[in-house]
């Protein structure tokens, strides 16, 4: 008897962090044994994402908006069909979907798991503090239907799985697996300017408070990212350096070098960069939001994100210490070392196994950690 799954299909985008989150898994499965036909949606990657991606399975890309960039719910209504047809065709044992909407109507005899690493009412109640307006209504309604449908549902933190349950209450398959990093630990020489990477034409990076900041903190602040969006959404930087998007090997680079990371962000449903940070050995200055105070309280400081006087003097005062910079490094890289592609890989494949045979929106067992 073969293996269960010996074939996956994983939706991916080539536009946030869901695209690094899927090659680092998908190789890390890949040494288990897992093929990875991955299905893309959304605007089409770069050359060297296509490269990136061909060292470690097929890509497909389909053409079809990601449910963010869509204007109605009829723009979607081909994604279920086109995902199930794709199943079949490549025989796939289980379709791995990193947006809970792709779920709805999902009309497949493969179990489904759904991971959850944004969506829009989370991210409206977050960055703006309320409920999406009427006409994004149709987001909330398409994320709970996927996420009752799937088979499982994954939060990469407590903090995000509270967030889901707030916004589309129980879910009573859902469990946490932390994301992980492929980032090499290392410590070397600091220059002294801060460093900080995201999408920041998105409201939830608050870009806008980091660049305020820049202008206070006495510090060359570096922006690595895009700042236009796809849908016309855009940061003008007037006080920190854009360094425009940037190759993953690069990003990182540069990150290594700097002396301190600053990630403002309203909104993390776990936070890529700053594990990227803690993992380079970067002395952290984050947001004071609950995911950032779950997965590094005690190893970064922490300053409030609505105010860029008082982002700057956190970031002032860190540089002012290079004592408390270097034990908070420490102590981040120590917690860092958790998060790795292995245990990731092993907890969402215990969660595959379990998935065999199961139907859609039955309650599981899980192996991995469960919300509390």
């Amino acid at each position: 008897m073969k293996a269960f799954p010996s074939r996956i299909l994983m939706k991916v985008d080539a536009v946030g962090g869901v695209w690094r989150y899927s090659l680092d898994l998908a190789a890390e499965l890949g040494r288990r044994g897992v093929e990875t036909i991955f299905v893309g949606l959304g605007p089409s990657p770069e050359p060297h994402q296509i490269a990136e991606a061909a060292k470690t399975g097929e890509l497909l890309w389909l053409g079809l908006p990601l449910d963010w960039m869509a204007g109605c719910v009829r723009d979607l209504e081909s994604v279920a069909p086109m995902l199930a047809e794709t199943a079949e065709r490549y025989q796939v044992d289980l379709l791995h979907l990193n947006l809970p909407s792709q779920a709805s109507g999902l009309h497949s005899q493969k179990p489904v798991v759904t991971v959850s690493h944004s969506c829009i009412p989370t991210w409206s109640m977050q960055v703006k503090g309320t409920r999406p307006p009427q006409n994004w209504h149709w987001h909330g309604v398409l994320n709970r239907q996927g996420l009752m449908q799937a088979t499982a549902v994954v939060a990469p933190s407590h903090s995000h799985g509270q967030a889901l349950e707030t916004c589309y209450g129980p879910l009573p398959h859902l469990s946490v697996i932390e994301n992980a990093s492929a980032v090499q630990a290392s410590c070397r020489q600091r220059d002294a300017v801060v460093f900080a990477a995201g999408r920041w034409w998105d409201e939830g990076k608050n870009g806008r408070v980091l660049d305020a900041a820049a202008g206070l903190c006495g510090l060359p602040v570096l922006m690595a990212g895009e700042l236009q969006g796809p849908e016309g959404q855009s940061l003008v930087l007037s006080h920190a350096r854009g360094l425009g998007p940037m190759p993953h090997r690069a990003t990182v680079a540069a990150l290594a070098q700097a002396e301190i990371f600053a990630s403002p962000s309203l909104y993390e449903p776990f936070g890529l960069a700053a594990l990227e940070a803690a993992r380079c050995g970067v002395p952290m200055v984050l947001a004071d939001i609950a995911t950032y105070r779950e997965l590094w309280q005690d190893a970064a400081l922490f300053a409030p994100p609505d105010d860029p006087d008082a982002f700057a003097a956190v970031i002032r005062e860190f540089h002012q210490r290079p004592q408390q910079r270097q034990a908070l490094a420490a102590r981040a890289m120590f917690r860092a070392a958790e998060f790795t592609l292995a245990r990731q890989a092993d907890a969402m494949l215990a969660l595959y196994r379990g998935c065999s045979g199961a139907k859609a929106a039955s309650p599981l067992c899980l192996s991995a950690r469960r919300l509390s």
